[in-house]
This record gives structure tokens, C-alpha cells and sequence, in this order.
């Protein structure tokens, strides 16, 4: 089996986020080098610690994408530890993200490109709740399997881009091995802890990329510290064609993002409580 590795790793730096104060906000991913990250185009990890009182957030569109929203500590209301959300906004959708009570919350949201031929289907809308994550608990750790597949376990997610996404919390000098396509582009983000992916060390906070291959078939190596770790992978299957965006929208072409500015002004486009 062909073996990845890291390419290079990062710390994203956190500012404070457009809900304010209270609000810790990092992008490792940016949408600046879409060609290296496709067919990943954002991804922020949002920590919120707020106090409440007048709503923050509100009501607006996305299109020509998904979102896929991994709770990472929430609550046992609206943002449910351990959940998964993918939105598929597709040829439009409105969802309205607004706090206003006493919230401690860390997401994680990706911005998943749509292939060209699925760009503009109709919105769609799919939740994992934890209890209904595939899991696999041994003496290495606890394996989560959100989207694709790990360790004989495969995700219900229904996934218009082939994705992998897998939260791992590994014990103390512990070891596994993931399989994943060589054509892939994938990342590892650490959470707690430290590892060594792919025989490179990464530290609480780093995003590692995995290098490319030509080959078909191919695996990373994990390997935990003496206090453990708890990081996530993704990796993503590549459409390998140019994209257009700005603000809420992604599009082939600069019409595609001056329609959608219409439809949504004409009101054209469903909010997710429609669907």
C-alpha cells in the first residue's frame, strides 16, 4: 500500500468572529488556493463563549456548495455535541443562524464544492445525530465515522462529492492506520493532543495537508503521544474544475453569482424550514 505523508502543516490564527465578542474564529481554509484544496473551499472553526441577549446571526443564502457542520462541543438543544449537519444548498437555499441565550459552542464548518453537474439541484438537508454515528471503540481509542468510511464502518451520510471525514481520539501511544484514495486531497486537524501523521509530528491546534499520489489505493499512519490526541481527517474527492465565487455563492461563471444575487432578492430561493 502507498503511504502518505505531509506535505506541510499550519496553525490557523483565531480573530475574533462576525458574532462579535465572545466569538473565536480561524479559517483553515480559506478559498484562496482552491486548486491545492478542491474540493474543500472554506472551513472555519468557530469557539463561541456568549453571553446572550439581542439575537446575533440572522437569515441568508448559499448556493452551489454544501455545508457540512460538525459540532464539536455544543449542547443537548439546537447544537448537539457530536452531530453532523450537511446542508446541500445546491440552486438556492436560505437558513437562518441566530443566537440569542447563553451559548458555549465549537463548530467546525466546511464549505463541500458541488460537482459542476450537481450544481445547481434542488437544496437537500441531512443530520447525524452522535448515537447514530457508525463508532468503533477498542483498545486503541474511539473512532467516528461522519462521512465515507473507516475501519469497517461506513457513514449513512448520502454525499454528492465522495468525502471522509472521521473523528479519532486515540489513546495514549496508540497506532492505527487509514486507508484513503491516492487521488484524494485530504487534511488532518488536531484537536487535543499530539500525533505523528505520516511520519511528521503535529502539535494541539496544526492542520497537517497530505501530499498527492498517482497511485489508486493508499493509507496514513497515526500514532498518538504519551497523553493522547483527538483529531479529525478529511479528505475529498477533487472535481478538478474552475469555480467562481463571492459571498454566500459559488458558481462556473460571474453571471451564475449575478443570478443568484437576483433570485435571492426576488425571493426565489427556500428557507431550510420549506424543506
Amino acid at each position: 500500500m502507498n503511504q502518505r505523508t505531509i506535505k506541510f502543516a499550519y496553525t490557523p490564527k483565531f480573530h475574533q468572529g462576525f458574532l462579535g465578542k465572545g466569538h473565536a474564529a480561524a479559517a483553515l481554509i480559506d478559498g484562496q488556493h482552491f486548486p491545492q484544496t478542491d474540493p474543500f473551499f472554506l472551513l472555519m472553526d468557530d469557539q463561541l463563549n456568549l453571553p446572550g441577549g439581542p439575537p446575533v446571526g440572522g437569515p441568508h443564502p448559499h448556493a452551489g456548495f454544501e455545508t457540512v457542520t460538525f459540532v464539536v462541543d455544543g449542547n443537548d438543544k439546537e447544537w448537539q455535541k457530536g452531530s453532523l449537519e450537511l446542508m446541500t444548498a445546491g440552486r438556492g437555499i436560505v437558513h437562518t443562524e441566530e443566537i440569542t441565550a447563553k451559548t458555549t459552542l465549537r463548530i467546525l464548518q466546511l464549505w463541500l464544492v458541488l460537482p459542476p453537474e450537481k450544481r445547481w439541484i434542488e437544496p437537500s438537508w441531512q443530520k447525524l445525530t452522535l448515537e447514530n454515528v457508525p463508532t468503533l471503540q477498542n483498545e486503541q481509542g474511539t473512532i467516528r465515522v461522519y462521512s465515507g468510511s473507516s475501519h469497517g464502518l461506513t457513514s449513512p451520510l448520502r454525499n454528492h462529492t465522495p468525502f471522509t471525514l472521521v473523528d479519532f481520539q486515540l489513546n495514549a501511544t496508540s497506532e492505527l492506520t487509514q486507508p484513503i484514495p491516492a487521488h484524494y486531497n485530504g487534511f488532518v486537524y488536531v484537536l487535543e493532543g499530539s500525533i505523528t501523521a505520516g511520519g511528521r509530528q503535529l502539535e494541539k491546534g496544526q492542520v497537517g495537508w497530505l501530499d498527492s499520489l498517482n497511485e489508486t489505493e493508499s493509507e496514513i499512519h497515526f500514532q498518538s503521544t504519551e497523553q493522547g490526541a483527538r483529531f479529525v481527517l478529511y479528505a475529498g474527492q477533487p472535481h478538478q474544475a474552475p469555480i467562481v465565487s463571492h459571498g454566500p455563492f459559488i458558481g462556473d461563471t460571474q453571471e451564475d453569482i449575478v443570478r443568484l444575487y437576483r433570485e435571492y432578492r426576488q425571493g426565489k430561493m427556500p428557507h431550510l424550514n420549506e424543506i
